[in-house]
């Protein structure tokens, strides 16, 4: 795969992160929210943060690795959130991870978005299994892992430590984590 790859859903593309987006990035991503239901989104979130997320995305494809999608609108092209697969080469699967922006919560985009890569990954990437977690405050995440098909396989209590601004302000926070093998998405 020379180009990087372009995911199409009925209301969205799944696309390369690009330079045009910092500004909406850092605007989006910078919402409290975001931070709160993510396992590792800081906060405040500043341009800094965007552009190495783009640079980190760039070096992910080209080491085949780890493969970040922007969101966006595909009427629009809008930026609204990001979505991406982080290869374990050596056991042929993925960790899944994934954010949308506030103002488009609650209307099927994150279930549209995931079932597309869910697609890559099994179709295009080969992969053997995907797997995706989220922490326990963040139910509709978990909602979403289950309108695609995946099935939950274990809760970690007390699992990550969740950065404040001083050592603090760290907080233990449990996650659930959810999969789907190949056979899984083969059986959809």
């Amino acid at each position: 795969m020379e180009q990087f790859p372009r995911l199409q859903s009925k209301r969205l593309i799944l696309d390369q992160i690009k330079p045009s987006d910092i500004s909406d990035i850092v605007t989006h991503a910078g919402n409290i929210k975001i931070a709160e239901n993510t396992r590792s989104m800081p906060n405040p979130y500043h341009e800094e943060d965007a552009i190495s997320w783009m640079h980190m995305a760039n070096t992910g494809f080209k080491e085949k690795n780890n493969y970040m999608f922007a969101i966006r609108f595909s009427d629009t092209l809008e930026f609204i959130g990001g979505m991406g697969l982080t290869i374990d080469k050596e056991n042929n699967r993925a960790e899944l991870g994934y954010w949308l922006a506030e103002d488009f919560w609650n209307i099927g985009l994150t279930t549209e978005a995931v079932k597309a890569i869910l697609k890559f990954g099994f179709e295009e990437l080969k992969l053997n299994k995907i797997i995706a977690v989220y922490l326990t405050s963040n139910e509709s995440s978990g909602k979403v892992m289950i309108k695609n098909g995946m099935v939950k396989e274990a809760e970690f209590k007390d699992h990550d430590v969740k950065r404040g601004y001083s050592i603090e302000d760290d907080v233990y926070v449990s996650l659930i984590q959810y999969r789907m093998t190949k056979s899984e998405y083969e059986s959809l």
